[in-house]
């Protein structure tokens, strides 16, 4: 037996017997470097954020670089996949026929959370099935992607708003995003209206578009996180926010992510959201190096 068919043969063995013991398994599929330091940051991200994930009981994680595991077989007894990484040309489930992959595991309701980038597929590939799986995405000269701080006066009752108090932050926040007709099972969790200055750059795949700048003009309200089911059972949750690592340090906006997490796995989100403590140190660890200033990649972001 080789080197590699015994890994396999071990990683088979864990999914068993994760699977036999009856605990919820939640899968990260952490993107490789992208963008300058501090942004970006996939899978420190997904580390970080499977750290606060580890007090839970009847809960596994586990985290897979670069976008995708060597051996599909590791999602064998998965409850939930996360997804945390580049979008557009460089999505990592464009390639081969991961999306079919994936849509094996949806089939079976298998939840889906999404988190930033990833959530721009092309709308002739991968767009039918994100807005099965997950209810909504990001649409190449539809959507946008400025740097702004949004503000969250309130927020709706759902699972995954407990113990998220409003809040406001800079980050770079997609918006006018495309959503199942009707906003068919989608529950916004934060909306805001986007100021003018979101429309200060030229159109372009992601800077703007007539139809997104004349919803800023009439300011209608924007969704950036929503939660959403499927007919099947399964369930989705899509944050555009998590362009900059070092807002995992703030409380609300991390609360938000570890509950989606928690509700697409269907593990009950506790009274007061999913409690965690992360400190300047712990945002310092497992960043990709990338150099002193990393070019960013030409597709526009």
């Amino acid at each position: 037996m080789t080197a590699r068919q015994k890994w396999w043969l071990v990683m088979l063995l864990a999914a068993g017997a994760l699977t036999v013991s009856g605990a919820t398994r939640i899968v990260f599929l952490a993107g490789g470097p992208s963008h300058p330091p501090g942004e970006h940051e996939h899978r420190a991200g997904c580390l970080l954020l499977q750290s606060c994930l580890e007090g839970m009981a009847d809960v596994t994680t586990v985290v897979y670089s670069n976008g995708w595991p060597a051996a599909p077989e590791v999602f064998t007894g998965a409850d939930a996949v996360v997804l945390y990484s580049d979008g557009g040309r460089l999505h990592p489930l464009l390639q081969g026929d991961r999306l079919t992959t994936l849509g094996k595991l949806m089939d079976r309701g298998v939840g889906l959370a999404v988190l930033h980038w990833a959530c721009d597929v092309a709308k002739d590939y991968g767009q039918r099935e994100f807005l099965d799986w997950l209810g909504g995405c990001y649409e190449q000269h539809w959507s946008v992607n400025p740097l702004w701080t949004a503000e969250f006066k309130t927020l709706p009752a759902h699972p995954i708003t407990r113990g998220v108090n409003p809040f406001q932050l800079y980050d770079e926040w997609y918006f006018h995003l495309r959503f199942r007709e009707g906003l068919d099972r989608v529950v916004p969790l934060l909306t805001t209206v986007a100021p003018a200055s979101t429309m200060a750059r030229p159109d372009g795949p992601h800077t703007g578009n007539p139809a997104v700048r004349e919803a800023v003009e009439r300011q209608v309200p924007q969704i950036v996180a929503w939660a959403a089911e499927r007919a099947q059972g399964g369930r989705g949750f899509g944050f555009t926010g998590g362009h900059y690592h070092k807002n995992w340090g703030h409380d609300d906006f991390r609360k938000l992510v570890l509950n989606g997490i928690l509700w697409v796995a269907k593990v009950e989100v506790p009274a007061n959201g999913v409690a965690s403590t992360v400190t300047p140190t712990q945002l310092e660890q497992n960043l990709d190096f990338k150099g002193p200033q990393r070019p960013r990649p030409s597709s526009g972001k």
